[in-house]
């Protein structure tokens, strides 16, 4: 199918003048310049193309693809936002987020298609997924139920429009706080399920700040500035400051620590049975009506222990969410 647009604003780059009449995200609009799939006056334009009023711009839309079909599952799952265009759930651990090798049909996706959600199809092999949460890493996830919610979310992420919140547990201590971490991640070289911070990678920035600081941990406010696979927990290694309970990237975990206090540290690691790590705000503005949206997550049961351990507070066990107990939300994220 052809669409042809006339452009009313004098000299507008082409991708955005694209993002815009589309609702897409600047990356999906280079994806069609990138397909040739845009054209004016017969030939194919580039990103750059600075365009004059009165330019008639086709654009051709790539064929419809008959939708996949996914194996219903049942699990429970807990939502904290949902309307016709959208869902914000508690991703519990443990839940793969979308179909892959290994995990084809007990995952989010499934378990949504099995309570009849409707899902976008913006994105083949992962339909409603906007973006994602490693299977052990528990929180906030938004899924998007058509394909304009879907468009709209994905480009106000790539604005940096959404603002993303982690609460991660990390053995030593921030050298300063804030601290902003640039580093270029991409696949290991070795291990291809591990990443690696490399010169050559994807560009990847993490903001952490100093929540409280223990013993031999510290509780981190962590902010993502992009969105690579596992970054957080890569930058946070990167730094020293390895995520508590993480098997792949703690490189010695409580061996790190000094041997009088080795007893403390392995309690705490004996007591995290995942990485530490937990999506616990989110916010962003509703990408059909506009309405602002400020949700938050709290501290999972399941670490718990390991928390009022390493602060040595046998109270975090009994507070209804030890995170506000602890001043996380004190900022406005």
């Amino acid at each position: 199918m052809n669409l042809i647009f006339c452009v009313i604003v004098q000299s507008e780059r082409l991708d955005k003048f694209l993002a815009d009449q589309l609702a897409l995200s600047r990356t999906q609009a280079g994806r069609l310049i990138a397909d040739k799939r845009v054209t004016a006056r017969g030939k194919a334009l580039r990103a750059s193309a600075l365009l004059e009023r009165g330019t008639e711009v086709t654009v051709e839309l790539p064929e419809e693809r008959a939708p996949r079909i996914y194996t219903p599952s049942h699990a429970s799952l807990s939502f904290v936002f949902e309307d016709e265009h959208l869902a914000v759930l508690d991703k519990p651990a443990g839940l793969v987020v979308h179909p892959g090798p290994g995990h084809w049909n007990d995952t989010l996706v499934n378990v949504l298609v099995g309570r009849g959600t409707e899902l976008s199809g913006s994105t083949e092999g992962r339909p409603g997924i906007v973006h994602r949460l490693d299977r052990d890493t528990s929180g906030l996830l938004v899924v998007a139920k058509s394909d304009l919610a879907h468009r709209r979310l994905a480009g106000a992420i790539e604005r940096r429009a959404v603002t993303r919140v982690y609460a991660a547990l990390v053995w030593g201590h921030l050298r300063k706080s804030p601290v902003d971490i640039d580093a270029p991640i991409a696949r290991h070289p070795k291990e291809r399920k591990r990443m690696t911070v490399a010169e050559g990678g994807r560009h990847a920035v993490t903001h952490a700040a100093l929540v409280a600081r223990f013993a031999h941990a510290d509780l981190l406010r962590v902010r993502l500035g992009t969105g690579r696979t596992h970054q957080i927990r890569v930058h946070l290694a990167h730094i020293g400051c390895p995520i508590v309970g993480d098997r792949e990237y703690t490189f010695g975990g409580s061996r790190r620590v000094t041997p009088s206090a080795r007893p403390q540290a392995e309690r705490l690691e004996t007591l995290a049975p995942r990485q530490v790590l937990h999506a616990a705000a989110l916010s962003f503005a509703h990408p059909v009506t506009g309405e602002p949206l400020a949700l938050r997550s709290e501290w999972p049961d399941d670490l718990r222990p390991a928390l009022a351990e390493a602060a040595a507070d046998a109270n975090l066990l009994a507070e209804r969410n030890p995170l506000q107990y602890l001043g996380f939300f004190a900022s406005d994220d």
